[in-house]
């Protein structure tokens, strides 16, 4: 048995230009989202997807834990908490080394989008409890829709007029080195939903041509500095 489940694939929506052969489309987002009350818009970080369970630090297969060095100061602090952990499972964006997006504001290197337990996706504020409680910071909250007010046309322009910002935390391109924009946004059901119904209450928007590292990446990848350490840089 694996000691940890990968977390569900998000279908993209369809005006979503970021998509790859790979990716999934949910043709049907409109009529899931109907049914959700309440919709949070999250911004989409680009880091790695980690996970922390009471076996560990996971991350993309799931298979066992991860042995990438940018993820060994999440091992350190997973010693610390791993016991409390029991059946809960913390998933957030690993921002320890610099993907595509390079972000000068940020205060941690590990932000929490989503806690499962068990069968269960836990809802935004349940989320949050857990994320205070751990001494982690969520994910940025970009908006709160409630669909039911919307048309399709409203709802989408929405989407395209957040995405269109740069990130909360700022963000350049690592390639060019100029100002860029977020890389996409999650939009998710605010209550809990069972594991199996993820795919009706988890949508994403990524820009194009979001991927800008390549196969050497791994090879050459660079820490990002937090905002106490810009802030010593300057004053020496």
């Amino acid at each position: 048995m694996s000691l940890s489940k990968k977390y569900n694939r998000t279908y993209h929506f369809p005006f979503s230009p970021g998509t790859t052969s790979d990716d999934r489309i949910s043709h049907d987002y409109w009529d899931y989202i109907q049914q959700i009350p309440e919709l949070l818009i999250t911004e989409k970080l680009d880091g790695e997807n980690t996970c922390l369970n009471q076996y560990g630090v996971f991350s993309r297969s799931h298979a066992a834990p991860t042995l990438h060095p940018w993820a060994n100061y999440l091992k350190e602090y997973w010693q610390l908490i791993r016991n409390e952990l029991n059946e809960l499972e913390i998933f957030g964006e690993n921002l320890y080394a610099i993907h595509s997006i390079e972000y000068p504001n940020i205060d941690k290197h590990f932000y929490v989008f989503a806690v499962r337990h068990k069968e269960r996706w836990l809802s935004w504020e349940e989320v949050v409890f857990y994320a205070n409680l751990l001494e982690l910071p969520t994910v940025p909250v970009l908006d709160m829709i409630q669909p039911k007010e919307e048309t399709q046309a409203s709802f989408k322009e929405k989407i395209l007029n957040t995405i269109a910002q740069p990130s909360r935390f700022d963000s350049l391109d690592t390639y060019t080195k100029q100002p860029c924009t977020m890389e996409g946004v999650v939009a998710r059901n605010t209550n809990a939903y069972l594991v199996d119904d993820f795919y009706k209450n988890v949508f994403k928007y990524v820009r194009k041509n979001h991927v800008k590292t390549d196969e050497h990446w791994t090879r050459n990848w660079k820490r990002a500095n937090l905002n106490w350490e810009r802030n010593v840089d300057t004053y020496k």
